[in-house]
């Protein structure tokens, strides 16, 4: 995983969180319904494909790089935000705490991106420099070449526009990734994510 290759990842990264971010001050701007119902989509269509493209392909790359707990950490706060983009999704801005909900879903974003693009020891300051050879990671590249995910992760659906909520565990308590590199792709492709972006994203996992 060439140097060049991790830091153009982060970057793409880093672009997602700045268009959800003028995202959320627009549709704080926002007075009429309509408006709002548009942006709340937009937000949530955002933060399902930037989270099936960390948890499906960036954050296994890290396994093994990153301190644990900011690992294991990033999983549940994407978990806790996937509550309320799915009530946003669902309802409308004349649903009752509709405004209290995208408001908090706002402030747990700010908070995992500050834990992400913290400088010196975030999570994108902790991305390997060079292709992960142990460990979950490991297996984790070496599956997705031969389409599994090693015998210690268990394996699981991946729906277009819907990035699940509780993950399967694997045999020792850890959250399941989906097994294949085919099947991430073909999710992102399916969710509108570029191909270019694609092919860089498969490079992280080790194809280079």
């Amino acid at each position: 995983m060439p140097s060049r290759t991790v830091q153009d990842a982060i970057a793409l990264l880093k672009a997602d969180h700045r268009k959800v971010e003028g995202l959320f001050a627009k549709f704080e701007k926002a007075k009429d319904s309509r408006t709002k119902q548009a942006l709340a989509q937009e937000i949530c269509t955002e933060l399902t494909v930037h989270t099936i493209i960390e948890e499906e392909i960036f954050y296994p790359a890290c396994e093994g790089a990153v301190e644990e707990d900011l690992h294991d950490e990033a999983y549940v706060e994407h978990d806790g935000a996937k509550v309320l983009v799915a009530e946003l999704a669902q309802g409308g801005p004349d649903d009752e705490f509709y405004d209290a909900k995208m408001t908090v879903l706002s402030e747990q974003i700010k908070h995992h991106v500050k834990e992400e693009e913290k400088p010196g020891d975030g999570y994108f300051a902790q991305a390997p420099q060079g292709r992960a050879r142990h460990g979950r990671a490991g297996r984790t590249a070496r599956g997705a070449q031969t389409g599994t995910a090693g015998a210690d992760q268990a394996e699981r659906p991946a729906a277009a526009g819907n990035a699940q909520l509780h993950r399967p565990q694997d045999g020792a308590g850890h959250p399941g990734r989906v097994g294949g590199i085919a099947m991430r792709s073909g999710c992102l492709w399916l969710l509108g994510v570029p191909i270019p972006i694609i092919i860089l994203l498969w490079l992280i996992t080790g194809h280079a």
